[in-house]
């Protein structure tokens, strides 16, 4: 994902100023490097998890080598870092290599809840 695509299917932090998603499934958002251990070490649970949860839960990788400017504006320090983006609520970041299963937690508890008003 580029910031281009992230400006245009996940926020434009350019012209808004609130949080509001463009998407309609929540996002896990992968800010990854190709030389990363840990990032090599979760990409296989991602992919299980984006067939467990297709048509649930969209999955998205940032190359944080290629994209510094969206690496910067959300401060990515260690990688990798996810961002979960619930729809109708604010994201939440998590640092580290997370295993299937907290992965499965937040996706089933975060991610598909409907939002309560």
């Amino acid at each position: 994902m580029t910031t281009q695509d992230f400006k245009d299917k996940i926020f434009n932090y350019e012209t808004e100023k609130e949080w509001s998603y463009k998407g309609d499934l929540p996002a896990i958002i992968d800010f990854y490097a190709d030389w990363c251990g840990p990032c090599k070490m979760v990409a296989p649970v991602l992919e299980q998890l984006s067939e467990e949860y297709s048509g649930q839960v969209v999955f998205y990788k940032v190359d944080t080598e290629k994209e510094e400017e969206l690496s910067a504006v959300f401060g990515i320090q260690s990688i990798p870092t996810f961002l979960f983006v619930p729809v109708g609520r604010d994201p939440m970041m998590q640092p580290g290599a997370l295993p299937k299963k907290t992965f499965q937690q937040i996706i089933d508890q975060a991610l598909l809840v409907e939002e309560t008003k």
